[in-house]
């Protein structure tokens, strides 16, 4: 007989019981997440009539390559620039909320006679809503596109990159076994740094990587190139001393940036899948019955409380950013819950040893109840609401409706706002670029330059003098880089600002000149800085002529460049598929999940046009393409459909699948290179004159798919194949660009 290893199973005993739960869970329309804690509680020591894991060592770096996967792809889903468009309503409440619930729950913690870690662990536990258990019920509910929805969508974006801020520090604190403001203070500051430096370097760099290999991208090199960079930055946030799962998050970011991130989310989708189904596992092989029952009085306190503070927290928040009382309402119904992010900061407790036992079968529990209490909360969130204020006095309405009307009132741009927006972000980058360039020369390059040398002085008069070149571009851009102006708007506000032009100077030359300082001090002694400094300023100012400013205008240039790569190109897709057609009418890109319920069928048997006015006209595969299919193309798994029709029909159709829950609807990624819309007119000649277009040939001879047909003031949209072609009818054809070259 043949020996297996323990790991091995142990994985098959973990999977075979995940997927059974999950299949029990998905027929029953409740959350996978809870079939997995479920089927980790089977397999723990905890139940003895099922096979027990053995090796857990192995299962808990299985589960933290689990998380590390969970953050990669909630990072490819985030992307930096989406924390800029929430807006400020969302940034705000979602702060509020999670200052609001770790206050809240570390004051709770403080007053049952926990010690200060526990509490501390339990606030951030308390203040992480779940995505996952929020974006499915509000998909179910058909609630999409309704204002307080959109809000709760940007609270729910910035409050994971607060989680992720929120792990860090508490790593901190767990190593160091104590709380510190000035510790944390410090932490903060140095997260900050390296998250700058790090989105920095990434965007000046990942995008022209990407597109050296872009021809080679397959979904194997995709998949393989998407975990390579990914554990990358793991092994880096590991070496300075961040958790893994920060720099799984940051390459996330990093290639959300990038034309190439939607692909790799896909490729990615079943790695993730099964990696996390170990995570939750796990998470559930650490509940302990015995301690559910002792605390089951406690679990009850905290879920009332979870719920309560959630809500009045969310909806605080919102209600101070200048949203209206129903949509503040409805949004602090929506958040009252905790999901994966609690396990994660539960799991980092138990992983080193710092909080208590009983803390995470509680979050474990708390998790449970409020995820079954959601879908309830959401749907009579309305009804509720109008209870509330048919009863509120009409003086609180009053003080609220002027409080927001003063609050969204449209005035002028703020002078703080405006600088900041115009000079601070770019001094406050180049300022990282300088400092970071400085830390590598002290880690890394002086120590190679004294060896390379043997002679201290000549080591440290050549080192000052080549990080002075390399900290040149951004020292100048810091001191004389032109303020960043996104509007006309902007501009007519800063020249307004004449005035503080020559303080804003004044201002930028002490930062550049304090930097050079710095610099300075780390090579030379304090008797020889000033003249230094002089020299240095002294030859800054010629060399900015020769060669600093064009050379800085150009990194900033190949910055923005890679930074908008990707707006630019949906931007270019979005104007052609605007003038794709002649008509009404639109393209819709639609993409099939392996669950949907018209994978293996025919597009006959599905009979878009039938039932919806809708065609297909094109199908891609992959890399393969195929243009006008006919009846008997098979709908495959992650085949994205482009389909045509008029917006009605359009909307009717994704409306209809998003009710299945078979599709994911993204916008028309149609690109010129791969379709040209040609016409022409049916002569007296033409072989295509008075036959149907069945019976044509148009679609063998064209390569394409006759979408419209123009006869005297009459317009036909999508005809039928039995349609009949006249003379003197101008027909409209999508085509394969490459097949008609």
């Amino acid at each position: 007989m043949t020996h297996l290893p323990h790991l091995i199973t142990d994985l098959g005993f973990i999977l075979i019981i995940a997927a059974f739960a999950t299949l029990l869970f998905k027929k029953l329309g409740q959350p996978l997440v809870l079939g997995y804690l479920i089927a980790g509680f089977l397999v723990s020591p905890h139940v003895p009539f099922f096979p027990t894991v053995t090796d857990n060592e192995s299962i808990k770096v299985w589960s933290e390559i689990g998380v590390i996967f969970l953050l990669f792809s909630l990072g490819l889903e985030f992307s930096f620039k989406k924390l800029f468009k929430v807006g400020g309503s969302a940034g705000f409440a979602a702060i509020f909320e999670v200052v609001f619930m770790v206050g809240f729950g570390y004051l709770f913690g403080q007053m049952f006679g926990w010690n200060s870690i526990d509490s501390l662990f339990f606030g951030a536990i308390l203040s992480m809503s779940s995505t996952t258990i929020i974006v499915r019920v509000f998909q179910e509910m058909g609630l999409k596109g309704k204002k307080f929805v959109e809000l709760v969508f940007g609270v729910l974006v910035v409050e994971d990159i607060m989680a992720i801020l929120l792990l860090v520090l508490l790593t901190a604190i767990a190593g160091s076994g104590e709380f510190s403001t000035a510790r944390l203070a410090l932490d903060g500051l140095r997260l900050f740094f390296y998250i700058a430096l790090w989105f920095i370097v990434g965007i000046f760099v990942i995008p022209i990587f990407l597109r050296r290999i872009r021809r080679l991208l397959e979904d194997e090199t995709t998949l393989l190139v998407a975990i390579g960079l990914c554990f990358l930055m793991v092994m880096i946030a590991a070496y300075v001393g961040f958790s893994p799962a920060l720099g799984a998050f940051v390459m996330g970011s990093l290639l959300a940036e990038t034309p190439e991130g939607h692909n790799m989310e896909k490729v990615l989708q079943s790695v993730k899948n099964l990696f996390a189904a170990v995570f939750f596992v796990s998470v559930g092989m650490m509940i302990d019955p015995k301690i559910l029952l002792e605390r089951w009085d406690l679990i009850i306190i905290v879920t009332l409380l979870t719920v309560v503070g959630k809500f009045l927290s969310t909806f605080l928040g919102t209600i101070l950013s200048g949203q209206t009382r129903k949509v503040s309402f409805q949004a602090g119904m929506s958040m009252a819950q905790i999901g994966e992010f609690s396990f994660i900061i539960a799991s980092l407790g138990v992983t080193m040893k710092v909080t208590s036992d009983f803390l995470y079968p509680l979050a474990i529990a708390t998790s449970a109840v409020t995820t079954f209490t959601t879908p309830y909360l959401i749907k009579f969130s309305g009804p509720l609401h109008n209870w509330v204020e048919a009863r509120l006095p009409e003086g609180i309405k009053l003080i609220h409706d002027r409080y927001q009307q003063s609050f969204n009132q449209e005035g002028r741009v703020r002078v703080g706002a405006l600088i900041f927006r115009t000079y601070g972000l770019k001094i406050l980058m180049n300022t990282v670029m300088v400092v970071a360039i400085l830390l590598a020369f002290n880690t890394f390059l002086v120590g190679e330059v004294q060896n390379y040398l043997q002679e201290s002085s000549w080591a440290s008069s050549v080192s000052l003098f080549l990080c002075l070149l390399l900290c040149g571009p951004f020292l100048w851009g810091i001191v004389m880089g032109s303020p960043a102006l996104r509007s006309e708007r902007d501009v007519e506000e800063l020249q307004k600002l004449r005035g503080l032009q020559a303080g804003l100077f004044a201002g930028r030359l002490l930062l550049g000149f304090v930097l050079v300082s710095a610099i300075l001090s780390q090579f030379v002694t304090a008797k020889m800085a000033t003249g230094v400094i002089v020299a240095v300023f002294l030859i800054a100012a010629v060399l900015a002529q020769l060669w600093v400013k064009k050379l800085y205008q150009l990194i900033e240039k190949n910055f923005l460049k890679n930074l908008t790569e990707k707006e630019r190109k949906e931007l270019v897709s979005a104007n052609v598929a605007k003038n794709f057609l002649p008509w009404e009418a639109t393209l819709g890109s639609y993409e099939i999940f392996p669950e949907s319920g018209i994978v293996g069928k025919s597009l006959r048997e599905l009979s878009f046009k039938e039932k919806y006015g809708v065609t297909v006209a094109a199908v891609f595969r992959g890399t393969h393409r195929t243009f006008a299919p006919d009846g008997e193309f098979i709908v495959y798994p992650f085949d994205r459909l482009i389909c045509f029709g008029s917006e009605e029909e359009l909307q009717k159709f994704h409306l209809t699948l998003e009710t299945e829950r078979s599709l994911k609807t993204q916008p028309a990624q149609t690109d010129q290179q791969d379709f040209k819309l040609v016409s022409f007119a049916v002569t007296e000649d033409s072989p295509f004159k008075d036959k149907s277009i069945r019976e044509s040939g148009l679609r063998e001879r064209t390569h394409g798919m006759v979408v419209g047909i123009e006869r005297g003031s009459e317009r036909v949209l999508g005809p039928r194949a039995s349609f009949v072609i006249l003379e003197n009818d101008l027909l409209w054809v999508v085509s394969d660009r490459k097949q008609n070259a």
